[in-house]
């Protein structure tokens, strides 16, 4: 298949196919003029990219899931890390939706008078103060 195809078949731009070829995420087999040439297995390839992608993984993370050879070889261990680091990301956006929603309906005068809205405002400030004493620490990591 060319890119073109392989493009069509997958809804990935051409663009990110060659990305995805210049990161080592696939391999072309050739080409048909100025045009790069895959096997079919590529798409079910770049399907696992995607699921990879849809999961949180980087770009990096998904390349070193290939073995040498092309097959899949999905450390365990990575997805398991995964699963838990999305557990405490959909704790911290339900609590996020459930303060929210709370706030739109406070019967308190006003936002900053309700005990709720001020606990989740709290934990914004602290979040935001914590994410930028984290920044400002890998800046001075890579200086």
């Amino acid at each position: 298949m060319d890119i073109a195809e392989v493009a069509r078949r997958s809804g990935v731009p051409a663009s990110t196919l060659r990305f995805y070829e210049e990161k080592g995420l696939i391999a072309s087999v050739g080409r048909r003029g100025l045009r790069r040439l895959f096997n079919p297995g590529v798409l079910e390839r770049l399907a696992l990219v995607a699921l990879g992608r849809s999961a949180g993984f980087s770009l990096d993370e998904i390349a070193r899931m290939f073995a040498p050879d092309g097959r899949p070889r999905i450390d365990r261990r990575a997805l398991a890390a995964k699963a838990e680091e999305l557990d405490g990301t959909i704790r911290k956006l339900s609590a996020m939706r459930d303060g929210l929603r709370h706030a739109a309906v406070c019967p308190a005068p006003s936002h900053m008078e309700c005990p709720t809205f001020r606990r989740l405002l709290g934990g914004a400030a602290s979040g935001a103060i914590a994410g930028k004493a984290k920044r400002t620490a890998l800046k001075g990591v890579a200086a």
